[in-house]
């Protein structure tokens, strides 16, 4: 496949379909889990955050190691196959594991948390890092990248609200389940069963279907290193500027992407207290928002330049998903039941997820440009090293964005197995308050961090030809 042609529909639809896994089990941690282990099983929400955020730390080992390791792989299906047929199966069981927690006290309950919620993250990292290591080799061009990784993101975000849709209109809807409750912890078991299912499933559709165009020995091998020498690289790798400036606001930005998500089943059951047709139709809208996102995000990006395409919209991302609680503590939004409430707060908050989504995209493809800014300092290609960097930082959005969740409803006194419109007015008030500050702090940061990425479109496009020519003089 030409590096600079536009990448084939169907590469790219296969390419997309493999983020399905990811998506599920993004929108399951950051929408459910918390609720779940919280509202259900009985635990603490400070305890569940502060477990789900540990797993964190054991990610920011285990995700460079696959990533080396992914660069590192030389068979005939190429380097990253492999690792994606491999993976189907320990995602399927993980999952399922970490919503069928056993019989115990809750020390026994937060180590399996604990133990299944890293499990999964390294099941999903076996397979969505070398998945995410293709974008930069499906495509060099600067702008074909924003497409390429759109189709992930499309996909990815189809995978998890489809789970939300289904779980929401059929695993937790009386009479079969709830979202607390008797009946509760049928409807989660179902929830994981299903969805373990459907990531095992779309992991080996993604992989067949791209082995054809994708499955193929690189062009250029790492060399075997001792361990001394493979850390000193990936030392060196790391410390790439661009790439460090990404990481950081890619934190920040996933990690308010991950608060809101995980505010939201609070948000939407006991602020707004909405029914269940209500939140399909919000789980719908939310991906209304991501579909137009990735038909215009091209052409904003282009008229701005990724890099303040980037940041515009996380701050506009952070506004819109802010304005309905500002405005309800200021009594200026439709109070609960008000038949005015549902429109008004869907065409915002949708607005407010697209550009969220728009900012995180483009984020994605400048991942991509580093891996030549790399290449050409150190002569390798590792783009399972950044990439593995680019999932850490989407991790972040469960593990930071559930913790920060959890410190904002032990700060608003806010009750456990709490039922809908019986929660104090002023525990809801103190809760709203604190997310909207929360949020457009963190947003405001991550902005002011994209804006120092290094360089844009002229400079790669120079980089790519001195790396065109460095390779045909070797050659």
């Amino acid at each position: 496949m030409s590096a600079t042609a536009r990448v084939p529909f169907g590469t790219k639809v296969n390419y997309g379909i493999g983020a399905i896994a990811y998506g599920i089990k993004d929108n399951g941690f950051s929408v459910f889990l918390l609720l779940y282990y919280n509202q259900v099983v009985g635990l603490p929400a400070s305890a569940v955050g502060s477990v789900i955020a540990i797993a964190l730390v054991f990610d920011a080992l285990i995700d460079p190691l696959i990533g080396a390791l992914s660069d590192r792989t030389h068979t005939r299906w190429g380097r990253r196959h492999p690792w994606l047929y491999g993976s189907a199966l320990p995602i399927a069981l993980s999952w399922l594991l970490l919503w069928h927690p056993p019989a115990g006290s809750h020390a026994t309950i937060l180590g399996w948390l604990l133990v299944t919620a890293v499990l999964t993250r390294a099941a999903i990292a076996t397979n969505e890092v070398p998945s995410l290591a293709m974008a930069p080799e499906i495509t060099t061009d600067y702008h074909e990248r924003i497409s390429v990784l759109g189709y992930r993101y499309l996909f990815g975000w189809l995978g998890g609200l489809v789970m939300l849709m289904l779980a929401y209109g059929w695993f937790l809807s009386p009479p079969r389940g709830a979202l607390s409750g008797p009946l509760a912890q049928h409807g989660y078991e179902a929830y994981g069963l299903w969805g373990a299912v459907a990531m095992a499933a779309t992991v080996l559709i993604s992989a067949l279907g791209t082995h054809k165009s994708l499955a193929h020995p690189p062009t250029k091998r790492i060399a075997a290193q001792s361990v001394g020498a493979t850390l000193k690289a990936t030392g060196e790798t790391l410390s790439n500027r661009a790439f460090l400036v990404l990481m950081l606001a890619g934190i920040f930005g996933y990690s308010n992407q991950g608060l809101g998500f995980a505010m939201s089943t609070y948000n939407l059951n006991y602020v707004w207290q909405f029914k269940t047709g209500a939140l399909l139709i919000y789980a719908v809208a939310l991906f209304v928002g991501v579909v137009a996102i990735f038909f215009t995000l091209s052409p904003i990006a282009k008229a701005l330049g990724k890099v303040r395409a980037a940041a515009l919209l996380m701050i506009v991302s952070a506004i819109f998903t802010v304005s309905t609680y500002s405005l309800r503590l200021l009594g200026l939004f439709p109070a609960a039941g008000s038949p005015e409430l549902l429109p008004l707060f869907l065409i915002l908050n949708t607005l407010g997820t697209a550009a969220g989504v728009g900012s995180t995209i483009v984020g994605g493809s400048m991942m991509s440009d580093v891996v030549e800014a790399s290449e050409e300092k150190t002569g390798r290609r590792e783009e399972g090293l950044f990439f593995a960097g680019a999932l850490f930082m989407q991790k972040c959005a469960t593990g930071i964005g559930i913790f920060v969740t959890g410190l904002i409803l032990t700060a608003a006194q806010f009750p456990e197995r709490a039922v809908p419109g019986h929660v104090a007015q002023a525990a809801l008030d103190r809760l709203t308050l604190l997310f909207i500050i929360t949020t457009l702090v963190i947003s405001t940061i991550s902005a002011l961090i994209f804006l120092s990425f290094p360089f844009g479109e002229a400079e790669h496009k120079a980089r790519l030809a001195t790396l065109a020519v460095t390779s045909g003089e070797k050659g």
